[in-house]
């Protein structure tokens, strides 16, 4: 053996080329605690919205229906669906081309049963708003209610097309 000794220093060195060290990307001064509270805001939301029974249950009671837009040559159908809904609790409006659906349902139940008295009442609510093309109108517009699905049926107008105009 030639009587080489291995330097500390360059053992230490080698350590830390194998591991380098990361730093993190936010040191102690600029972190915000408000900002990790609105991350697991937004997160807990996405969560909701994941599983509407969920939000159903804790968050709003206001439902958006499930909807279909089609055109059919001279008038555009629109389907929603509004499970449980009297056609009694539903209004439709229709203003700048965007139809409005909105509903409600409530109920109310009561039971006594030796001794003890249970009262529940619960409120659902729908609403949408449809966005249609252009030159759809509530004159001669349709709207039917059958099970648990709304179809409204809106004439479409027709659209003046461009005129040239001659120069004299």
């Amino acid at each position: 053996m030639l009587g080489l000794r291995k330097n500390p220093d360059h053992t230490r060195r080698n350590i830390y080329m194998k591991l380098p060290i990361k730093r993190p990307s936010r040191d102690v001064y600029s972190w915000d605690p408000f900002d990790e509270i609105r991350r697991m805001q937004e997160h807990m939301e996405q969560m909701l919205r994941t599983f509407p029974a969920l939000e159903s249950r804790f968050g709003s009671e206001t439902f958006s229906p499930l909807t279909d837009v089609v055109e059919e040559g001279d008038k555009v159908l629109v389907t929603t669906d509004l499970p449980g809904i009297d056609k009694e609790n539903v209004e439709l409006n229709l203003k700048d081309n965007v139809l409005v659906v909105s509903a409600q349902k409530g109920k109310e139940e009561e039971s006594e049963k030796e001794g003890y008295l249970r009262k529940e009442r619960s409120f659902m609510r729908y609403y949408r708003e449809i966005p249609l093309p252009e030159g759809v109108t509530e004159e001669g517009a349709t709207a039917q209610l059958k099970n648990g699905v709304l179809t409204v049926t809106l004439p479409k107008t027709k659209l003046v097309t461009e005129r040239k105009i001659q120069i004299e």
